[in-house]
């Protein structure tokens, strides 16, 4: 799989309104990024006290999830949600149930692991690897990309893999960190790359980050544009990695979702109907009254909003951002939360491949 900086990486928990978003993507959109695929947490049923699935049945129609919404083209798949410790029924690793299927369809699914993997989750990635040949991806933390440490680190890792940095991916995955102020962000993270072992060697490398609100509760009610730091920092980062004459990363941001899970117990939330609008540096996020008391028709009037906003004038065009003017217009159903996540994600996509062909070609 050979793509260089111009390429995207968005981060996705391949969760329905996420898949659905994707699958309704063009073939000229799709052949501009690779999907980072985390298999989404368990989750926890708080009434029952318990998990709301087994392993087992969470897992299962996953795969069948990836290839029929992404079908063969190459994609990274996570594991970094579900707990080492689980097994399914039979004692297989998840790891092994997950890349056995896909590897079945097929699909050119890259598995990926990180420093702190545990040598049973390890040793299934180097069987992974060792079966289909598609390498590897190393997901690295910024803190642990930020240690002396990190080569031997490193090392002993592709040495125990039994792979090279050649065959290998690399993310530098910075979270949800403070980004402002940006300049001074910007030189920070340029030390850490001038300072990763193998740079120029590995097969791709991008840098992942976000600044999405954990949660909506600090948006106001109406239109409010929250900065897409992460694009921001990038376009800065480019220009002072060329200075340095250092290589230059792929953008990966997590879409228009928060980095971290957040597990809270449902009966507990009153979510609000949100439309969340990708423009050029931001997010023009519409916020309206929670769904429980008010309903979702309030989504017609929110999509009357974005529509009317200077916003919805750029010359992007999308599945997602095409439903909001029929919304609006009422010749399309005012959905669900669901609904608006796939909405949402699918134009976030199709403008962010937009946003760095166009950064590209300036």
């Amino acid at each position: 799989m050979n793509f260089d900086h111009r390429h995207y990486i968005p981060c996705l928990r391949w969760k329905q309104g996420e898949y659905q978003a994707v699958a309704l993507l063009p073939d000229t959109i799709k052949c501009k990024f690779t999907p980072l695929i985390e298999v989404p947490e368990l989750g926890y049923d708080f009434e029952e006290r318990k998990e709301k699935k087994t392993i087992d049945e969470h897992l299962a129609r996953f795969p069948k999830r990836v290839f029929d919404n992404w079908g063969d083209s190459p994609c990274f798949v996570d594991l970094n949600l579900i707990k080492h410790d689980k097994l399914l029924a039979n004692g297989t690793h998840p790891v092994r149930f997950i890349f056995d299927k896909l590897q079945t369809m097929p699909c050119q699914a890259i598995p990926v692991t990180g420093l702190l993997r545990d040598m049973e989750y390890q040793k299934e990635i180097k069987a992974v690897s060792a079966k289909d040949g598609n390498g590897i991806c190393l997901r690295i933390t910024i803190e642990q990309a930020a240690k002396g440490t990190l080569k031997t680190q490193i090392d002993s890792l592709l040495s125990t893999l039994e792979i090279t940095p050649g065959d290998s991916h690399f993310i530098l995955d910075l979270g949800a960190p403070n980004f402002v102020p940006l300049d001074g962000f910007s030189m920070a993270i340029q030390q850490v790359v001038s300072k990763l072992p193998h740079l120029n060697d590995w097969q791709t490398f991008t840098v992942l980050g976000t600044s999405f609100p954990a949660t909506m509760a600090g948006i106001k009610k109406g239109g409010e544009i929250v900065p897409r730091h992460e694009w921001q920092l990038y376009k800065m980062l480019v220009a002072d990695l060329r200075k340095a004459k250092l290589r230059l990363p792929i953008f990966g941001d997590y879409a228009i979702s928060p980095s971290q899970v957040l597990d809270m117990d449902p009966r507990l939330l009153k979510p609000n109907a949100t439309i969340k609008f990708t423009i050029d540096d931001g997010w023009y996020i519409v916020k309206g009254n929670n769904v429980r008391d008010y309903g979702y028709e309030q989504f017609h009037g929110l999509s009357e909003h974005v529509l009317a906003s200077r916003h919805y004038r750029d010359s992007t065009f999308s599945w997602g951002k095409e439903y909001i003017r029929k919304c609006a217009n009422r010749s399309a159903k005012r959905g669900n939360l669901t609904k608006w996540v796939q909405v949402g994600t699918n134009h976030h996509i199709e403008k962010v491949t937009q946003d760095i062909a166009s950064f590209y070609a300036s």
